[in-house]
């Protein structure tokens, strides 16, 4: 009776231990590639639901572009001209690290701070974070509200 118990136990062991980094590397995954704003959102941090400001791309910017590697590596190109006449205006590169328990993303471009989101949705076609750090009081009431972009493939 030992025996198997014994064997059920270091299997369930080698089962979990293996867990952790196969949902982290199923969600890199996901998130690996291009993706494009399709919102950006100002939240009350009173309730984290109430909507002060909402920013859709138009123009050039619609173009801005978000890359995810597996090797930690981002980027993030944005666009700018008039009318059909867009043509990138500045690349920022770095890495990132994200942790699946905690959603945790940081992302490091080259000769800028760190800045901290967390990852509220992540599927293969939409991804919706919200900025951790340097946000502010936006509407007067004491509370920090926090920025939210959604982006779409």
């Amino acid at each position: 009776m030992k025996k198997p118990l014994l064997l059920f136990a270091f299997s369930a062991l080698a089962l979990i231990s293996c867990k952790d980094d196969d949902i982290q590397a199923y969600e890199m995954d996901m998130m690996k590639g291009d993706w494009k704003i399709s919102k950006k959102e100002v939240i009350s941090g009173k309730d984290d639901k109430t909507a002060l400001s909402t920013e859709v791309p138009t123009g050039c910017s619609v173009s801005d572009n978000l890359e995810f590697r597996t090797d930690y590596y981002t980027s993030f190109t944005t666009y700018g001209g008039t009318g059909t006449n867009c043509q990138v205006a500045s690349k920022l590169e770095g890495t990132y690290t994200y942790n699946s328990e905690t959603k945790d993303l940081v992302v490091t471009y080259k000769n800028n701070s760190a800045v901290s989101y967390r990852i509220v949705v992540l599927t293969s076609s939409e991804m919706r974070i919200k900025q951790m750090s340097g946000n502010i009081d936006q509407n007067g009431d004491t509370i920090v509200d926090a920025e939210y972009i959604t982006y779409k493939r």
